[in-house]
């Protein structure tokens, strides 16, 4: 009699990319949306796949057909379930390049009027030709932080909202004490909205501190100051990268392990959350094309709700108006 063995698949890991574009209800940010059944019917037609992408690299596919692992993208973003019998080293790590498949995703996502221009530069210490993607964030459950506690907890890929630095610019999100403020303007001397009075209570959205600083190797020269480095894994296409370890020994909640290397019982989910653009909602007259009154303040873009109290803008065109080489607002124009 022959012998057999089975096992099961399950799951390791689901990484959620949630949009608040698509998810906010005007000003209203989703997570505090107060009606529970509009909140989970909001996320059940959510698709990030209709201008986000996700796919691991070709090492990480190596690697998880290695431990015999399926990788799937899903409508929230993606998952990864293993055999119930695999055994994965703590240091193992797993990367997915995150890539927008649709050009308006930079019209209603804050944060995208940052340069991502790419970098190849040779080194003739040593010989080698180094390709940079400059501005694009590496989000990790090593330097992830969270939100909520006990069954509230909500990991978050990434890192905490830092304070403010001289080199910020329009949109730049930072914590002011307790407070969550994004940029209006370019700095220095910028302007600022409060999104809220405590950081803590919204996600912790992606933002400019999240792209790694880049340190070039002795002898290059011209690389750009944030980013990631470019080859054969890690493609021109990148708009964020993914990069999960196994075991995380500060804070066990963001390992996808436990300790003898098996998924663990309640498997993690890793949250990426974009901010939706805000603007200043400028009203111009359909004949004349004057202006007819102008928002006091910035309000977000959002596919569902109303932030403002007249017709809202598309998800369009987002003009910057300059002083030099300085952003001092962002303008949706609506024709009334």
């Amino acid at each position: 009699m022959s012998e057999s063995t089975t096992s099961r698949n399950t799951r390791l890991f689901e990484v959620r990319l949630l949009h608040h574009y698509w998810l906010d209800e005007g000003a209203v940010v989703f997570d505090q949306i107060a009606d529970q059944a509009k909140q989970a019917a909001r996320l059940q037609a959510y698709d990030m796949r209709a201008f986000l992408a996700v796919r691991p690299t070709t090492e990480t596919a190596g690697g998880l057909s290695a431990f015999r692992c399926l990788f799937r993208e899903t409508a929230l973003g993606c998952v990864v379930l293993a055999p119930d019998t695999a055994i994965i080293p703590p240091d193992t790590v797993f990367e997915f390049i995150v890539t927008t498949t649709h050009r308006s995703f930079y019209d209603y996502t804050s944060l995208t009027l940052r340069p991502r221009g790419i970098y190849e530069l040779y080194n003739a210490l040593d010989g080698v030709i180094y390709r940079y993607k400059e501005n694009v964030p590496v989000l990790s459950n090593l330097t992830g932080t969270t939100r909520g506690t006990g069954a509230n907890k909500s990991l978050f890929l990434s890192s905490e909202i830092p304070p403010p630095a001289a080199g910020d610019q329009v949109e730049a999100l930072v914590l002011s004490g307790a407070a969550l403020l994004q940029l209006t303007s370019d700095g220095p001397s910028a302007t600022t909205q409060q999104l809220n009075a405590q950081a803590t209570d919204v996600p912790a959205y992606v933002h400019q501190a999240d792209a790694p600083v880049i340190v070039p190797p002795p002898g290059l020269t011209g690389a750009p100051a944030r980013g990631v480095r470019l080859s054969a894994d890690v493609t021109d296409d990148v708009l964020a990268l993914l990069s999960l370890t196994a075991v995380r020994a500060n804070d066990d909640a963001f390992s996808f392990v436990d300790g003898a290397g098996a998924a663990k019982a309640a498997a993690p989910v890793y949250h990426v959350r974009f901010k939706n653009r805000s603007t200043i909602w400028t009203y111009l007259n359909k004949r004349t094309r004057a202006v007819d009154s102008t928002e006091a303040s910035p309000l977000p873009l959002t596919y569902f709700g109303n932030a403002g109290t007249k017709q809202k803008p598309s998800e369009g065109f987002v003009k910057a108006d300059m002083t030099g080489a300085k952003i001092t607002r962002l303008v949706s124009e609506v024709y009334v």
